[in-house]
């Protein structure tokens, strides 16, 4: 019987296996643009990725002045409705996947 011990095949399939579903992290991030008022985008970050409201506008203000942000980090399966609601709501919001 062959046993599991780092070198084998089996012992570094699952080693694989655990670090995507570890890496499985993605990033939504809004960005700025010239359309959308202040209030709207923090309305809109409230009311959808359920930030607070002082979170919500620190985000706006990165958003503004760096020009995009990191509004959350989560499962691509998590932040895509997100994402396609900010976008229903005018904003520039893309996904993009991370490796932990």
């Amino acid at each position: 019987m062959m046993q599991n011990n780092p070198g084998t095949w089996e012992a570094i399939e699952e080693d694989v296996m655990v670090e995507d579903q570890l890496g499985s992290l993605s990033e939504l991030i809004v960005y700025n643009d010239d359309v959308n008022t202040f209030d709207w985008v923090i309305e809109s970050l409230m009311d959808i990725c359920k930030h607070s409201f002082e979170q919500a506008e620190q985000l706006s203000m990165i958003v503004h002045f760096k020009g995009k942000a990191i509004v959350k980090t989560d499962s691509f399966n998590i932040l895509r409705p997100m994402k396609d609601a900010l976008c229903d709501r005018g904003l520039s919001a893309v996904i993009e996947s991370i490796k932990v």
